[in-house]
């Protein structure tokens, strides 16, 4: 206002337009009531970081149980591979295992031949046959005046009292072979009778 308008107003309005130093009622309460919310919304806060805490121990036990059931899937499948492997391998040597008879059978034969480049090339296949199936530790059962066992043999034919004492294997028609501890195959042998 200028000096003008201020002449013109009467000294009793302005009186009237002066503002207490003190502030209204109004004004205070809304810090009264910021006062009395703050413990309100520390309790919201608190309970809000509460479900949050707990959330965050549920999703770390779902977290760790998901690991340990993924290193127990991971064994198990090691596990299964392995073996899956020993079995496959088992598999093959008693597969090929005709084809070690029919070497020392041709073996045998080539002995009774003249012809020494073919019983040494016979003699050469059979050993290095022989070899791989060390290499795989599958090794012959060897039984022959053992006492018959049913695990290891297949009795196929009764002998004599004359062959050996009763109860032991007194010849051996096909050999058997194991890989290890497992069979890959039961020897045919007769046994002497009890």
């Amino acid at each position: 206002m200028s000096r003008k308008d201020r002449k013109q107003v009467p000294e009793e309005q302005e009186k009237e337009t002066v503002v207490p130093e003190e502030a209204p009622a109004e004004e205070q309460a809304p810090e009264e009531a910021a006062e009395a919310a703050e413990p309100e919304a520390a309790d919201e806060t608190e309970k809000q970081l509460e479900a949050a805490n707990a959330k965050a121990a549920e999703y770390l036990a779902m977290a760790q149980r998901i690991q340990a059931d993924f290193e127990n899937y991971r064994r198990r499948n090691e596990s299964v591979r392995a073996d899956a492997y020993a079995d496959g391998r088992k598999d093959t040597a008693a597969v090929m295992l005709p084809v070690l008879d029919n070497l020392e059978r041709a073996v045998i034969a080539a002995a009774e031949s003249e012809d020494q480049a073919l019983k040494s090339g016979v003699e050469l296949v059979l050993k290095q046959m022989t070899e791989v199936y060390q290499k795989m530790d599958v090794t012959p059962i060897e039984r022959l005046g053992e006492k018959f066992d049913p695990n290891l043999e297949s009795a196929v034919l009764q002998g004599t009292p004359e062959d050996g004492e009763p109860g032991t294997v007194c010849q051996v028609l096909q050999k058997g072979y194991k890989m290890g501890d497992r069979i890959l195959r039961h020897a045919m042998v007769k046994v002497v009778p009890e």
